[in-house]
């Protein structure tokens, strides 16, 4: 196995470590609920499942 010949300062090893990063994620409101979500996610709001401003599922309905 291969060894490092000499010991890798915290400066090197800081550089290459700073593109490890957390992105912020995009909030959108939706027009329809006024709801803040997720962008090019489907979100509950009161037991309907909206995306892109159209319900999807609809959990309220009773099932006969």
């Amino acid at each position: 196995m291969a060894h490092p010949k000499r010991k890798t300062s915290k400066t090197r090893r800081d550089k290459r470590r700073t593109h490890y990063k957390a992105s912020v994620p995009q909030i959108a409101t939706c027009p329809v609920t006024g709801e803040a979500h997720l962008y090019h996610r489907a979100y509950w709001h009161e037991g309907k499942m909206y995306y892109r401003g159209q319900v999807v599922v609809d959990k309220t309905e009773a099932v006969a």
